[in-house]
């Protein structure tokens, strides 16, 4: 028998948030696909590392995803919700410790396509970024480092059949057609 409160004890409230504070943390990326209207897809030059990137980042404490992609596009590029809308999720990949870093979760959403009215007015608005630029899908991936071209990569090829991945370091956890298998992961 649990000494723990139960619903409508007193201390109940303490007793959950003691344990919530114990719980794993993750970190969270938040990127959006953006093309425009030639179907290339925009990229940035973050100033702050090698490479780059789809555009998008880090979420803060307790920030939805969504909004954290939001965010970061209006801060980074000056893009809102009446320029980019999010078409729906393309990919979560769970990206395992490496390097000093522990795991962490990335979404990929559909941004849809950005008309050429608009790029033409596109800025970096952050120190953050270097520049920006549209490529080709193809140019887009060999310019990307390796976790992130395989995590946009599975993106693309999920614009192209609608179905979003769940990947395990830029590797798609199971073959979309079939149901997941070896519960759990062997």
């Amino acid at each position: 028998m649990s000494n723990a409160p139960q619903p409508g004890d007193p201390g109940r409230d303490v007793y959950l948030a003691e344990g919530n504070a114990k719980q794993a943390r993750k970190r969270v990326v938040a990127d959006a696909l953006i093309r425009n209207d030639q179907g290339h897809v925009l990229l940035v030059d973050p100033a702050y590392k090698a490479g780059w990137d789809l555009p998008g980042g880090m979420a803060e404490a307790n920030e939805e995803p969504l909004d954290t992609v939001a965010r970061e596009l209006r801060e980074e590029l000056g893009l809102d919700a009446d320029c980019v809308q999010m078409r729906g999720l393309l990919c979560v990949d769970w990206v395992g410790p490496h390097g000093p870093w522990d795991d962490l979760l990335a979404f990929v959403f559909d941004g849809g396509v950005l008309p050429n009215a608009r790029v033409e007015k596109l800025s970096i608005k952050d120190d953050e970024l270097s520049g920006f630029r549209f490529f080709p899908p193809d140019e887009a991936l060999r310019l990307l480092p390796n976790r992130q071209r395989a995590r946009a990569t599975q993106a693309l090829i999920a614009l192209g059949d609608g179905i979003p991945r769940y990947l395990r370091d830029g590797v798609p956890a199971w073959n979309s057609s079939e149901a997941p298998t070896g519960w759990p992961h062997t």
